[in-house]
């Protein structure tokens, strides 16, 4: 059986650095004060050592946890599921590794784990969080503003902020969705139908809006609702061609209802896009250019939204403050979130 090596403890770093128990740990919790060639010998001597701190006594001294709640308001099922919020976690992981930070995933797979997550949030293990995918009327947001950690959502919240400054990252939904319609208008489409995601979702409201602004006047009949899967694209690609059997365009919520809808288009022996146009939303890249044909969509940074969410967090709650790069997007006038613009996207689907 091997021995147990002891772990280097503050006074062994100390005493290498010729320096006193606090400056070391001073140094250590990143306080001021200290003078830098006193701070770089201590360094070298954490480093010497393999010292690692003790991170339950250190976040007595700072308050701090350096730990950050991911709450995502949907099933592990469809989290692990959808590529979408794998580019997202990707850029939320990404800025807080960065940062020396830990990510802790919580998931809502119903109602009874609202009060789970709400416990957790309020006891003092995190530092703060990052809550996305929030569908009407959720009780996350109560949630996280009763256990008053600070917080940032991604997405267009759907609630009145009642003074609180909510703090939110979005991409541009709206104007993407007038881009993608107007695309299948200037290709002489006159049948654009939509396929939607759940429009209990802002981003899928929002994009049916879009729609509407450039199809005012369309037929009632050439909307269907979906859920932002493939199933769903499936389901209502069926359902319009059912009662639109003359469309020739269709505008679908992401790109995995869009995927869905090109595999009943082609089951009913509709040629893409010599008889229906099809463009989707979101332009992930392992769906968008893998389907039959590749797909046109509007593309919206996934992962720069989940990394600017985690900027907004750990810089503060001002969304100027993340928003200081050469590709960042500027808060909206009289919000408190940072809106990401959209392009369209040319492939072989329209």
């Amino acid at each position: 059986m091997s021995e147990t090596v002891p772990r280097p403890t503050l006074e062994a770093v100390a005493e290498r650095a010729g320096v006193s128990r606090a400056t070391v740990s001073r140094v250590v919790n990143g306080a001021h004060g200290v003078r830098d060639a006193l701070a770089e010998r201590v360094r070298r001597a954490v480093e010497e050592l393999g010292y690692v701190p003790n991170q339950a006594a250190r976040s007595l001294v700072t308050r701090r946890h350096d730990a950050v709640a991911v709450v995502a308001a949907e099933p592990e099922t469809r989290v692990f599921a959808d590529p979408y919020f794998a580019q997202q976690l990707r850029g939320i992981s990404k800025e807080l590794t960065a940062h020396d930070n830990q990510l802790v995933l919580l998931l809502i797979e119903g109602r009874e784990d609202h009060a789970r997550v709400g416990r957790y949030l309020a006891g003092g293990h995190v530092d703060g969080a990052l809550v996305f995918s929030l569908h009407l009327h959720d009780p996350l947001p109560g949630l996280v503003r009763r256990a008053g950690v600070p917080t940032v959502f991604g997405g267009r919240p759907d609630w009145e902020d009642d003074g609180d400054g909510v703090v939110y990252v979005d991409s541009d939904n709206r104007g993407g969705a007038r881009a993608a319609v107007r695309h299948l208008a200037a290709l002489g489409r006159t049948r654009i139908a939509h396929i939607t995601g759940p429009l209990d979702q802002t981003s899928a409201a929002d994009r049916l809006a879009g729609f509407r602004d450039v199809r005012a006047g369309a037929d009632p009949g050439l909307v269907a609702h979906g859920d932002f899967t493939p199933g769903g694209g499936e389901r209502a690609m069926r359902e319009l061609l059912d009662r639109c059997p003359d469309l020739d365009a269709v505008f679908a919520a992401n790109d995995l209802t869009a995927a869905g809808a090109l595999r009943v288009l082609r089951e009913r022996g509709r040629r893409v896009p010599d008889d229906v146009a099809v463009v989707g939303f979101d332009d992930m890249l392992p769906v968008a250019e893998q389907t039959d044909p590749p797909l046109t969509t509007v593309r919206q940074d996934i992962e720069e939204m989940g990394r600017l969410m985690a900027r907004l967090l750990l810089r503060g709650p001002d969304p100027r403050t993340a928003a200081d790069g050469p590709d960042a997007a500027a808060p909206e006038p009289g919000t408190s979130g940072v809106v990401l613009p959209t392009t369209l996207v040319h492939r072989a689907s329209a």
